[in-house]
């Protein structure tokens, strides 16, 4: 099953509060509230960072320059979404919506309902680089947007609603065969070897390089062995020990946990080990793959098929509720914006200044 729910405020929600800085430049002024140069920079590195550009050395890399067609996009996207911010916040703050210490922690109960466990929540937010702070004021700006719609519209998604979503999208609900696993992994990826020594002795000689790595190797493998041995010993102690010593962090903090997962998900060596195992049971070898050594636990089995739609009601309504919630915010800001009294302090940041100055690039090429 595809996952349909992807918002789970977890670091980008609906929209966020902006953070207006009095100390720096203004760019554009959206009726009172003034976006600062500050402004638009934390968002613009938040965008690049978040993007395919991350793989490229991300903001810090990314060249900022009008002669950069990516730049003027991001630029445009950017400053848009800023105005629409501020609107929301102005209507938010018209309307004198709170958030209360009551509604911030029902939110948080909802998402860690939503991941799994409190344990989860912290791994993902770990991985997408959310402090607990920013998180938790996303989780307020949350609480007051839903508000917000609240009072604009009631929203009520009805199962009706979600069954005919399901037998619509049928599509989305077909999965294949799948296990659910758990693993400890002794890491010994050969070229992160090399490159590490190479690090420490630049000069070293191919044999020399060569033993060094087995030699590396070797030692993973014999403290995976030993791991093994003591995993073998007392099963029940899996999650414990894959916390405390899996080379895997993510997962560890997990007590290994990988969720159900396809074939086609992982390495060959892992998966062909994985599908090869019935549930509840652990691996009698170590697995190496080219991460470095396994010790596989599968706890479950999914064979292939159509999900039920009741295991997937809830979510379904979830995601249809949000996809509202999106539409009335839509429909809010589009109205918003024709009466807004917009002035753009610097006309760098304008799009219709940009417009007019490509129009004159074209005429002098003409020429």
């Amino acid at each position: 099953m595809k996952k349909l729910v992807t918002c789970l405020a977890l670091s980008t929600i609906l929209f966020t509060g902006c953070t207006f800085l009095g100390n720096s430049e203004g760019i554009v002024k959206v009726n009172d509230t003034v976006i600062s140069q500050a402004d638009f920079d934390s968002e613009f590195n938040k965008t690049v960072d978040s993007s395919m550009f991350k793989a490229f050395g991300g903001s810090k890399n990314f060249v900022k320059s009008e002669e950069n067609p990516m730049y003027n996009i991001f630029k445009e996207k950017i400053v848009n979404e800023l105005i629409i911010k501020a609107l929301i916040e102005q209507e938010i703050a018209k309307r004198g919506i709170v958030a209360t210490d009551e509604d911030v922690q029902n939110e948080l109960k909802s998402v860690i309902d939503k991941v799994g466990s409190k344990e989860e929540l912290n791994s993902i937010l770990k991985q997408r680089g959310v402090s607990n702070s920013e998180f938790m004021n996303d989780l307020k700006t949350q609480v007051k947007i839903k508000k917000l719609v609240d009072s604009m519209e009631k929203i009520n998604v009805t199962d009706s609603d979600a069954k005919k979503f399901y037998d619509n999208n049928k599509s989305q609900f077909v999965h294949k065969e799948q296990v659910r696993a758990s693993h400890i992994l002794i890491s010994a990826n050969t070229i992160e070897l090399i490159q590490k020594i190479k690090s420490k002795n630049k000069d070293i000689n191919p044999t020399d390089l060569n033993a060094e790595v087995e030699k590396q190797v070797a030692a993973q493998k014999a403290k995976a062995e030993s791991i093994l041995a003591e995993v073998k010993k007392n099963p029940d102690n899996f999650a414990k020990i894959a916390r405390a010593k899996s080379d895997d962090k993510t997962s560890g903090e997990r007590g290994g946990e990988l969720g159900f997962f396809p074939k086609e998900a992982m390495v060959p060596e892992f998966a062909n080990a994985a599908f090869a195992m019935k549930p509840d049971t652990i691996s009698e070898n170590l697995v190496k793959s080219p991460y470095g050594f396994h010790i596989i636990k599968v706890t479950d089995r999914m064979e292939a098929g159509t999900t039920p739609y009741e295991k997937v009601k809830e979510e379904i309504k979830a995601y249809l509720e949000t996809q509202k919630q999106i539409e009335v915010l839509k429909n809010f800001t589009a109205g918003a914006m024709k009466t807004a009294k917009i002035e753009y302090l610097n006309d760098s940041f304008n799009p219709a200044k940009g417009i007019k100055i490509k129009e004159e690039v074209k005429n002098v090429d003409k020429k």
